[in-house]
């Protein structure tokens, strides 16, 4: 929001209080029915006001929210930009450098009827394997939270959905990095256990699918799983971020 935008609420909100306690100062005039009306204005001037400062307190939160996270980004592109720095400034000194030769080899030096021996270069590693990519939720847009029906997000707001998209993403990608080790993969006991438990919950309808269920959101995210997260799960499926599967007793929630 711009200040200008800011500026002129606050102009708006200052003329509104005038007008209330002009209303007020009527209120101990008598009791004549024609002061009915004026209480009536004075309620409804109220009520507008409540609603403009119920605004500005999420506005204000959703500004706060911007900028504790512009600072954060800034401050890792900083470390970022030092790391890179440092490397090149301490670049060690064993690594081969990268030279290119060309040999000149005379035309009269060749044998014609000599066929050209070629020296096969030597084993070359295998490339790294490639990661494989874990789908993540998309973040609400401010637009789809506009959309969103009032009964239900109720006085939820934008960040706080998007804070948890984000702790589903980290609960999924958690998982999913576990369930693409290898099964002949060394792990720990807890790791191994939950490989197991991942795989059991698997059904043919999550096949080829990103899910997660309520216990990988305990495992690996500090949500509380109550009657607020499920609000939360509610909006996510009217905006179509994800779908339920359910069966054996378990609720298995589907990134699309």
């Amino acid at each position: 929001m711009a200040s200008s935008d800011l500026e002129q609420i606050c102009s708006y909100i200052n003329e509104k209080i005038g007008n209330i306690k002009k209303f007020l100062s009527l209120r101990n005039c008598g009791q004549e029915p024609t002061l009915k009306t004026i209480l009536n204005k004075i309620g409804n001037e109220i009520m507008v006001v409540n609603e403009l400062l119920n605004k500005l307190e999420l506005e204000i939160q959703y500004q706060e929210q911007t900028t504790k996270s512009l600072k954060e980004l800034h401050e890792s592109l900083e470390e970022d930009y030092k790391d890179v720095e440092h490397l090149k400034e301490n670049i060690p000194p064993h690594l081969p450098q990268v030279t290119v030769t060309q040999n000149v080899v005379k035309g009269s030096d060749l044998d014609p009827e000599e066929p050209v021996k070629v020296e096969e270069p030597g084993a070359t590693k295998k490339p790294p394997k490639e990661q494989r990519h874990i789908k993540e939720m998309p973040f609400i847009t401010s637009e789809e939270f506009n959309g969103i029906p009032a009964y239900m997000k109720s006085r939820l707001t934008y960040c706080q959905i998007n804070d948890v998209i984000k702790e589903i993403n980290k609960a999924v990608v958690s998982k999913y990095k576990i369930l693409h080790q290898p099964k002949k993969s060394t792990m720990s006991t807890a790791v191994r256990n939950l490989y197991h438990r991942f795989t059991d919950e698997e059904t043919k309808d999550t096949k080829g699918h990103y899910f997660i269920v309520e216990a990988d959101i305990k495992e690996f995210t500090a949500l509380k799983v109550d009657k607020r997260f499920h609000v939360i799960l509610n909006i996510l499926r009217h905006c179509r971020r994800l779908s339920e599967v359910r069966g054996g007793g378990l609720t298995r929630y589907v990134i699309t």
